[in-house]
């Protein structure tokens, strides 16, 4: 999002934390991204709610009247606060709820204490789909019914994940938005991050790092970008060792593969 979507963003996503802390937050979460369905299933409705050229006002009416029977107090003050807002487009509005709807299932996990579990589950998934190419092409696939991708990953993850975690790697596959299931989940990794306010950086390593190995890298990356680091780790043997860290669109190479292939590089082999 940019220019008047992101600000109406923002405001919406302070009215959801003024509400997270006193409602249900799983069912929070299932009513807004009920509403953003209903909502995107109807261009007209889109158009009429997301409109930056009429009054707040008569958009909030309008949104009442639609939902004010159907959904929470919270739910409907979150809706308020998004048709109020003035979006550059009415798919930045529908992108907004979808992204309210995962913040509210982040901070279930997060008030039971399970937000870094269910990260690190939604980051071992896309891993999963991304080193298996049937998988991938699969849950890609446009004339799939999407019910069937969605058993499919029910068989894979049921009763080895948090019921957040199922629930926000069905989301994609059930209601993908022209994106393809792999950004999708990085898209709420990165809604987590945000939520924790931290940065998320990708290690590399020839072997697994242990706990404390772990807590040394990103205390260590957190005072060179002067945030907190969230670190998510790759075993890939190929490396052969050291390791590799990728924080945005920043590379810190430090693996011998690198090493040796600069080598041949500067000997022209």
């Amino acid at each position: 999002m940019d220019g008047p979507s992101r600000g109406s963003w923002g405001h919406a996503l302070t009215v959801l934390h003024e509400h997270q802390s006193a409602t249900d937050l799983r069912a929070l979460a299932a009513e807004l991204f009920a509403i953003g369905e209903a909502i995107d299933a109807s261009a007209k409705l889109r158009r009429a709610l997301a409109d930056p050229s009429r009054d707040a006002w008569p958009k909030r009416e309008l949104a009442r009247r639609l939902f004010g029977s159907r959904v929470s107090a919270p739910a409907l003050a979150v809706l308020e606060a998004a048709v109020s807002g003035r979006w550059s487009n009415d798919r930045d509005m529908i992108d907004a709820l979808e992204r309210l709807g995962i913040d509210s299932v982040l901070a279930a996990a997060e008030a039971d204490g399970r937000l870094d579990q269910v990260e690190e589950e939604l980051f071992r998934f896309e891993r999963l789909v991304a080193a298996d190419t049937g998988l991938r092409e699969a849950l890609g696939k446009r004339d799939v019914n999407r019910s069937h991708k969605q058993q499919l990953i029910t068989r894979l993850l049921d009763g080895k994940i948090l019921p957040e975690t199922l629930w926000l790697a069905q989301r994609p596959v059930l209601h993908p938005r022209g994106r393809k299931y792999q950004a999708a989940i990085w898209r709420q990794l990165s809604i987590a991050a945000d939520r924790r306010r931290q940065i998320t950086a990708i290690v590399t390593s020839a072997i697994a790092l242990d706990a404390s190995q772990r807590d040394r890298l990103a205390v260590g990356l957190s005072k060179a970008y002067g945030r907190d680091v969230f670190v998510q780790v790759i075993v890939n043997p190929a490396v052969l060792g050291g390791i590799h860290v990728r924080v945005g669109d920043e590379v810190v190479d430090g693996t011998i593969l690198r090493r040796l292939e600069d080598a041949r590089r500067a000997m022209g082999t």
